[in-house]
Protein backbone atom coordinates (compact mmCIF):
# COMPACT_ATOMS: atom_id res chain seq x y z
CA UNK A 1 0.00 0.00 0.00
CA UNK A 2 1.37 3.51 -0.74
CA UNK A 3 1.47 6.54 1.07
CA UNK A 4 -1.60 7.88 -1.14
CA UNK A 5 -3.52 4.51 -0.39
CA UNK A 6 -6.93 5.13 1.25
CA UNK A 7 -7.96 2.93 4.11
CA UNK A 8 -11.79 1.93 4.13
CA UNK A 9 -12.95 0.25 7.67
CA UNK A 10 -16.04 -1.84 7.58
CA UNK A 11 -19.21 0.12 8.74
CA UNK A 12 -20.82 -1.37 11.75
CA UNK A 13 -23.35 -2.93 9.37
CA UNK A 14 -20.55 -4.91 8.03
CA UNK A 15 -18.88 -6.01 11.08
CA UNK A 16 -22.42 -7.31 12.46
CA UNK A 17 -22.45 -9.09 8.94
CA UNK A 18 -19.05 -10.79 9.80
CA UNK A 19 -19.89 -11.63 13.26
CA UNK A 20 -23.10 -13.35 12.09
CA UNK A 21 -20.85 -15.21 9.77
CA UNK A 22 -18.21 -16.28 12.47
CA UNK A 23 -21.33 -17.18 15.09
CA UNK A 24 -22.99 -19.71 12.50
CA UNK A 25 -19.62 -21.22 11.58
CA UNK A 26 -19.43 -24.67 13.74
CA UNK A 27 -15.47 -24.76 13.37
CA UNK A 28 -15.74 -21.16 15.16
CA UNK A 29 -14.34 -21.97 18.77
CA UNK A 30 -14.28 -18.73 21.74
CA UNK A 31 -12.17 -19.88 24.64
CA UNK A 32 -13.59 -19.16 28.18
CA UNK A 33 -11.59 -17.58 29.86
CA UNK A 34 -10.02 -20.09 32.24
CA UNK A 35 -9.63 -22.27 28.68
CA UNK A 36 -8.15 -19.33 27.63
CA UNK A 37 -5.71 -18.90 30.75
CA UNK A 38 -4.31 -22.60 29.96
CA UNK A 39 -3.29 -22.06 26.61
CA UNK A 40 0.28 -22.52 25.88
CA UNK A 41 1.40 -20.16 23.67
CA UNK A 42 2.30 -20.91 19.36
CA UNK A 43 5.47 -21.22 17.63
CA UNK A 44 9.23 -22.27 18.53
CA UNK A 45 10.34 -23.29 22.40
CA UNK A 46 12.92 -21.16 23.65
CA UNK A 47 15.67 -22.10 22.73
CA UNK A 48 18.91 -22.82 25.48
CA UNK A 49 21.30 -20.63 23.79
CA UNK A 50 19.43 -18.57 20.94
CA UNK A 51 21.31 -17.29 18.45
CA UNK A 52 21.87 -13.61 17.82
CA UNK A 53 20.73 -11.24 15.27
CA UNK A 54 23.53 -8.94 13.20
CA UNK A 55 24.88 -7.37 9.99
CA UNK A 56 28.08 -8.00 9.06
CA UNK A 57 29.94 -8.21 5.41
CA UNK A 58 31.97 -11.13 3.62
CA UNK A 59 33.36 -10.80 1.03
CA UNK A 60 30.86 -11.91 -2.31
CA UNK A 61 33.02 -14.86 -2.81
CA UNK A 62 32.85 -15.87 0.24
CA UNK A 63 29.20 -15.38 0.72
CA UNK A 64 28.74 -17.31 -2.72
CA UNK A 65 30.52 -20.68 -2.04
CA UNK A 66 28.28 -20.85 0.49
CA UNK A 67 25.32 -20.08 -0.65
CA UNK A 68 26.02 -22.89 -3.70
CA UNK A 69 26.19 -25.60 -1.35
CA UNK A 70 22.32 -25.04 -1.07
CA UNK A 71 19.59 -24.68 1.60
CA UNK A 72 21.10 -24.38 5.13
CA UNK A 73 24.47 -22.79 4.03
CA UNK A 74 24.10 -20.09 7.01
CA UNK A 75 23.98 -22.83 9.38
CA UNK A 76 26.90 -24.74 7.53
CA UNK A 77 28.50 -21.12 7.70
CA UNK A 78 27.97 -20.92 11.35
CA UNK A 79 29.83 -24.90 11.49
CA UNK A 80 32.95 -23.43 9.59
CA UNK A 81 33.27 -20.19 12.31
CA UNK A 82 33.01 -22.63 15.20
CA UNK A 83 34.86 -24.83 13.45
CA UNK A 84 37.80 -22.55 13.09
CA UNK A 85 37.63 -21.46 16.68
CA UNK A 86 38.57 -25.20 17.86
CA UNK A 87 42.13 -24.31 16.43
CA UNK A 88 42.29 -20.11 16.42
CA UNK A 89 42.48 -18.36 19.89
CA UNK A 90 39.42 -15.49 19.34
CA UNK A 91 40.89 -12.47 20.30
Amino acid sequence: MNSKSKLYRNTPEEEAEIQRGIDADPDTFVPSDEQFARMRPLGRPRLESPKVQLTVRYDADIVEAFKATGDGWQTRMNDALREWLKTHRAA
